[in-house]
């Protein structure tokens, strides 16, 4: 395969490359993104040095050999160290070059992989730094008003709305249908009336009831929609604590992304719920570095105020002095300033860093750190970015591929439908090139289809 020159200037547009065998090509693309380490820079040597042409035959050819599509499983690279090495290797920028020598969806599609144009973003050079700080201050003065999908329902009957949900789950069948056209359209404290009024009328408790009636993953969702939300938390983060192993994804989601108020609040649940505070559940749970850090989130005592300049100037200056390879001071400076400054507060240290740096902080944060650290401290840092968009990419990530997340779908759908839900639709679709409703429909099927589909609100 020819390479070329270190430092060599990638001009013009790319005219086919001679002795092209496209299936060539796509068994040494699948070579070298297999097993735990991927080739990185013999992925670009193809990619860059092959005509658009070409490439889709590329395309054809490994979805003919490995029955799978490229660009999915080109997504599961780092795509921030691929343009990092390009930019380095070609003077220019992967999305520059992406842009100017393809074409048609080929070209949105790798697009969209790229991720970002470092020119123009200048995430890691320093012709770019100046656009990314002023990106920074654009998203500091705007103000997006959240909005969930699942709203109070006007004129409501609790009597009639608890006398409907008897009827349909008494006698031999069960009436699913109105079990979610009446749950999933109702406001949380509207469903605390519900259940309330179910016992007053009939002496049963609802909950019970539902869990006798439905199942699997429709139950989950139906009965996670009934209990109030800071106990949904306090058992959400239960579960992922009890057994064998630790779901340590669940425990970032959730401690990473509520608000001191909601923190306080799954504090509170958990105590009344299982007779233990979370802190020391959290204790006998994790360890090390990662302990410090949920535990830090889940005391609810992140400051609120709004940005203080020179504090974020040294608090960038803190993160940014810690030696390459020292790893525990870089971890504990990072922990002091992500797990307690407010977060627009925490928006100013990411912009000077950049400033002072010419790297992105989560960039820097995945070089220099790994595991459930470098996890925890990601999803801090892309919550602050853009909550919805974080919760988007977690909907997506729970159905890509052959099997469906439902754990991971139900919690974000059913935590955020009141929130923000109408905000990840739209950074969904905007992301990924196809609604939620569209992925939901694609992905899941009967009545628990139904539910979620109820609760998504509607098709973008």
């Amino acid at each position: 395969m020819a390479k070329p020159a270190q430092g060599a200037k990638h001009r013009g547009s790319i005219h086919d490359f001679p002795g092209f065998d496209p299936n060539q090509d796509a068994e040494a693309l699948y070579t070298a993104m297999k097993g735990f380490g991927s080739d990185k820079e013999a992925i670009l040597d193809i990619i860059t040095s092959r005509s658009n042409r070409q490439r889709q035959e590329i395309c054809q050819s490994y979805k003919s050999l490995y029955g799978k599509d490229l660009i999915a499983d080109l997504n599961e690279l780092d795509m921030l160290d691929i343009r990092e090495i390009f930019r380095t290797k070609y003077e220019k920028s992967l999305y520059s070059m992406i842009k100017n020598d393809t074409s048609g969806e080929y070209k949105k599609s790798l697009l969209k992989l790229c991720g970002g144009d470092d020119d123009a973003a200048g995430q890691f050079f320093p012709e770019a730094a100046q656009v990314a700080y002023q990106m920074w201050e654009l998203s500091a003065v705007a103000r997006v008003e959240l909005k969930g999908t699942v709203r109070p329902a006007n004129d409501f009957n609790p009597d009639a709305d608890a006398k409907a949900l008897r009827k349909a789950m008494k006698g031999l069948g069960t009436d699913e249908d109105t079990i979610i056209d009446i749950i999933t359209h109702r406001s949380n404290a509207q469903r605390q009336q519900i259940r309330q009024t179910f016992k007053s009328h009939f002496g049963r408790d609802l909950m019970t009831d539902l869990k006798s009636e439905i199942s699997g993953d429709l139950a989950r969702l139906i009965l996670g929609l009934m209990m109030p939300p800071a106990h949904y938390d306090a058992k959400q983060l239960k579960k992922a604590m009890e057994g064998a192993g630790t779901d340590e994804k669940a425990l970032i989601e959730i401690l990473a992304t509520r608000t001191n108020a909601e923190i306080r609040a799954i504090n509170e649940a958990y105590k009344e719920d299982y007779h233990k505070s979370l802190e020391d559940a959290l204790s006998s749970d994790t360890s090390g570095h990662f302990r410090r850090i949920l535990i830090s989130l889940a005391t609810g005592n992140r400051e609120e105020g709004g940005e203080n300049l020179d504090q974020a100037r040294e608090d960038a200056q803190e993160i940014a002095d810690t030696p390459s390879g020292d790893k525990t001071s870089l971890e504990t400076r990072f922990m002091t300033i992500l797990c307690t400054r407010s977060y627009p507060h925490l928006r100013r240290v990411f912009q000077e860093f950049i400033k002072m740096t010419n790297y992105d902080v989560e960039h820097t944060i995945k070089k220099e750190m790994s595991g459930d650290v470098r996890d925890a401290f990601v999803a801090i840092v892309q919550s602050v970015k853009n909550k919805p968009l974080f919760f988007a990419d977690k909907l997506y990530k729970s159905m890509k591929g052959a099997g469906t997340d439902e754990k991971t779908l139900t919690r974000i759908m059913v935590s955020r439908s009141e929130i923000d839900l109408l905000n990840i639709r739209r950074e969904f679709i905007e992301k990924y090139d196809k609604s939620l409703h569209q992925a939901i429909e694609g992905d899941t099927s009967g009545d628990f289809l139904k539910a979620l589909l109820a609760l998504c609100g509607g098709e973008d």
